[in-house]
């Protein structure tokens, strides 16, 4: 459902799960915006703009009243709409027919109190802003402390106040609108039975993994990206003698894990996968067209997992793979065709001084879709091909070195490759590629 082509025919209308105040609006300028950006930001406004005066519900409208009300390509809209869905402000609900409906709830920001001490809105928060800016904000939220040691409180309470008399008994109302705000989701979670199986019983209480114990741990993980096994020496060192979790202990923890781990630096947010709108169309069966398909519907991780025979990628890779698309802003399709194209040339080795001269020479070509990846890597092979040619005319010998180098090429660098028939051993060799790659994607998608 999520791959769902959206047009810009297609209809919606918003629905007010809540009720919006203008603290709302600044606090999402400027919490949520260093996270979600401005776009998205601009989209929640538009639409809660598109509400009626009491601010119930939106007549129907069109995509393409969006469109011109933001002067935006459908496309950024989508995927504005996707970050206001994952941080938790709307959720959006599908009709499907010829023309399909779509209807969005709105939902108010959590509260700043709420959002400081998340552990994942939190931490993103800091890493995107720096520790001035972060501080800056912290202050402007701070409650203001006045002491009231020398005053007494002299408030009446409610029963001295009225006095009740007989009247007519109402049913209570059950439809008014409330304040309501939205959960972030996280699907991927901590195996809680290995995790608790891991601890002996007599060490914990009953109510040491409950609900909201459970969500921390899941949040942190995802935080951090920590596994279950990650997480089971940072629990254990986090409890308490009451058999619970100190969960500012297992906070900090998992912070400094992380920060040991990569430099000192935090995480961020990042696009796990192609964005939809760059994506290849699908309805073509070729074998260029499956390869394209692979790399786009893979995150990185999956990717290098595939490559690893389901094993976990080193650290070390994984942090290159985390410039490129963090500090280089690369897609994440774009990345996988990089890595494929460096480990098949370099003897299965991610040798970083190479990934980074080729990510910067596609970085500085815009290079944004998988398609435009794999012809730039024919179109370098080629230069090499030409290169090699022009050798062999001007000596007696080739070295062994540069026959590997013409061997060693991607399935898809013949750009004629639905034309030609290729070999037995070349058919085999693409289709267990295929077969690897999407068995793991079945598993991990």
């Amino acid at each position: 459902m999520k791959n769902l082509t959206i047009l810009p025919a297609d209809s919606y209308i918003v629905i007010n799960k809540t009720t919006i105040t203008d603290a709302d609006r600044k606090l999402i300028s400027m919490l949520y915006q260093p996270i979600i950006g401005y776009t998205a930001v601009s989209l929640y406004n538009t639409l809660i703009d598109d509400l009626d005066k009491l601010e119930l519900m939106s007549e129907e409208l069109t995509h393409h009243h969006l469109m011109s009300t933001m002067q935006l390509k459908l496309e950024d809209i989508v995927i504005a709409r996707e970050k206001l869905e994952g941080i938790g402000l709307i959720k959006t609900y599908v009709k499907k027919g010829n023309i399909n409906s779509y209807v969005y709830l709105i939902y108010s920001p959590i509260t700043a109190n709420e959002f400081f001490n998340h552990p994942v809105l939190n931490v993103v928060l800091y890493n995107n802003l720096g520790k001035k800016e972060y501080e800056r904000l912290l202050n402007y939220y701070k409650v203001p402390r006045v002491n009231l040691k020398d005053y007494e409180e002299i408030t009446c309470s409610f029963d001295n106040a009225f006095k009740t008399y007989a009247g007519t008994v109402l049913d209570m109302p059950t439809d008014v609108i409330k304040r309501e705000s939205n959960n972030l989701e996280i699907t991927k979670g901590i195996d809680f039975n290995l995790l608790i199986s891991s601890i002996p019983s007599s060490q914990i209480s009953e109510k040491c993994f409950n609900k909201e114990t459970k969500e921390l741990i899941n949040a942190l993980s995802f935080t951090y990206n920590l596994s279950t096994l990650d997480m089971q020496g940072l629990v254990k060192n986090a409890l308490n003698e009451k058999g619970t979790i100190d969960k500012a202990e297992l906070r900090k923890s998992c912070r400094d894990y992380y920060k040991f781990d990569n430099n000192g630096k935090l995480p961020t947010l990042i696009y796990n996968k192609q964005p939809d709108y760059l994506k290849k169309p699908q309805g073509d069966n070729s074998k260029w067209a499956k390869m394209v398909y692979t790399f786009e519907n893979m995150t990185p991780y999956q990717f290098l997992k595939a490559k690893y025979k389901g094993g976990e990628p080193t650290e070390r890779d994984m942090r290159l793979v985390e410039s490129l698309l963090v500090d280089l802003k690369l897609n994440s399709g774009v990345v996988n065709v990089l890595i494929a194209y460096v480990l098949k040339i370099n003897n299965e080795q991610l040798k970083k001084s190479y990934v980074e001269t080729i990510a910067g020479q596609w970085k500085r070509l815009n290079i944004e879709t998988v398609e435009e990846a794999m012809r730039i890597t024919e179109k370098e092979h080629k230069k090499m091909k030409k290169l090699v040619e022009d050798k062999k005319k001007s000596t007696t010998t080739t070295t062994k070195k540069e026959t590997s180098k013409e061997a060693v090429v991607p399935a898809w660098f013949n750009q004629n490759l639905n034309e030609l028939e290729p070999t037995n051993t070349e058919q085999e060799e693409m289709d267990k590629v295929l077969d690897e790659m999407n068995k793991v994607l079945e598993e991990l998608v």
